[in-house]
């Protein structure tokens, strides 16, 4: 599962990639400017200088390119070092090129506003300082351009044009770029607080299967009395004479057996004596015999199933899968006792399974919160537990539960499950052999 901070990171690496981006467009613009200047206008410059520090601008963002195509580890250290580098290029070129007498010298309103949104405060306001004493060394040691003092003219004044053109380009790239980079921060946060909510759910199951598998072991011992009671009755010849009582008591042990096995499934479910009953099995077979049981132990009015799935795979049956399964199972007969329809298939490497009702389908409300807890339609307290719990087994297994209403009527869930989550390995097929 992910954590917080490899978040951050995501968003941090995001980031990153907008500084590269960020870094070709100054490339793509001061070679451009450069030959304006020097050949359109004829303002001297010095080219040769100027075009070597381009050259090594161009050869540490293609390093940095690669670097950050393989790692995606990216924190506030290498933000700030990577504006740096940015800052350091612009006061370079800047000197070389009149200094505070080049228009281009609000460019660094860019560059600290970028620190402000990317970085944490005390790296900002490094930005802010370094930026200010860079500002203050060109304003003491650069030449200023050879240009005519001729402000006077309006538009006309090839600096009042430089001002309006470095006014543009600097708003421009603020809208995109900031407009970018907080749709990253935003993804981030969202991430975050999902992870926030799935943490409270995970904690939710785990206090719900502790509670289960408290009254699991609670009820292990009145039933194994009831058990012995029913046995002794059968003997009793008050009993033995008497079929019809004979029959109670049978279809009594039956259905004792089954709080048995599902008191035995809560306990594997929370992971005790998951062992006893684990057996090397197919996913088509275990399917079938899901569905038989499933039908044996409801009254079952129409239910439909197809199993298509051709290439098999050995699997681990799992009481837990199993009781998913039921649950979404459970879930259509509840809402449609007259007919239910579950259709598996295979798809690449994922286990597709589509269960279908005929009844009233889900409301719009329950859609948008499919999967919550205490979100249900049947009235009773703890509705909606049942869902809850189908959609976090398959998180954890790495799959994903989605539901929608049918145009004809009733409602559809899909389960999709990696098959290499749930099959059984190499390793696992040479123990149980």
């Amino acid at each position: 599962m992910a954590v917080p901070g490899q978040n951050a990171n995501a968003a941090g690496y995001r980031n990153m990639h907008q500084l590269i981006q960020l870094r070709w467009i100054a490339v793509v613009g001061q070679l451009s400017t450069i030959a304006v200047v020097s050949m359109g206008f004829g303002v001297q410059l010095p080219v040769p200088a100027m075009l070597q520090l381009l050259a090594c601008l161009i050869a540490f963002n293609i390093f940095s390119l690669l670097r950050w195509k393989e790692q995606h580890y990216v924190d506030n250290r290498q933000l700030f070092l990577a504006l740096l580098v940015d800052v350091f290029s612009l006061t370079m070129q800047l000197y070389l090129s009149g200094g505070m007498t080049n228009p281009f010298v609000f460019l660094y309103l860019l560059q600290v506003i970028l620190a402000a949104v990317l970085l944490q405060p005390w790296s900002s306001w490094t930005i802010v300082v370094i930026t200010g004493a860079c500002v203050a060394a060109l304003a003491l040691f650069a030449k200023p351009l050879p240009l005519p003092l001729d402000h006077g003219r309006g538009m006309s004044s090839l600096y009042i044009q430089g001002i309006l053109i470095s006014f543009v380009v600097n708003a421009a790239l603020l809208l995109v770029f900031i407009t970018r980079i907080n749709r990253n921060l935003r993804a981030g946060d969202a991430q975050l607080a999902g992870l926030h909510q799935r943490a409270a759910e995970e904690e939710h199951i785990v206090r719900m299967g502790l509670l289960a598998s408290g009254a699991a072991h609670e009820l292990g011992t009145p039933l194994a009395t009831l058990a012995v009671i029913l046995g002794d009755w059968r003997r009793m010849p008050e009993f033995a004479r008497n079929p019809e009582l004979l029959a109670e008591l049978g279809e009594m042990q039956a259905q004792l057996k089954r709080c048995k096995t599902i008191v035995s499934g809560i306990l594997m479910s929370a992971g005790e004596a998951r062992g006893e009953s684990s057996a090397k099995t197919t996913i088509k077979v275990f399917l079938d015999q899901l569905v038989a049981e499933w039908r044996a132990s409801r009254p079952i009015v129409a239910f439909e199933y197809d199993n298509h799935i051709e290439r098999d795979v050995p699997v681990v049956s799992d009481s837990t899968l199993k009781q998913m399964i039921w649950n979404v199972l459970d879930n259509a007969f509840e809402a449609s006792p007259h007919w239910q329809r579950l259709e598996a298939r295979r798809e690449g490497d994922a286990l597709v399974l589509l269960i279908t009702d005929g009844g009233p389908g889900f409301a719009p409300g329950m859609l948008d919160q499919f999967g919550t807890p205490y979100q249900s339609t049947k009235g009773r307290p703890g509705g909606g537990l049942g869902l809850f719990l189908v959609v976090n087994v398959a998180r954890t297994l790495g799959g994903r539960v989605s539901a929608r209403n049918r145009a004809e009527g009733g409602a559809s869930v899909r389960l999709d499950l990696p098959l290499a989550s749930i099959a059984l390995q190499p390793e696992e097929t040479s123990h149980a052999a």
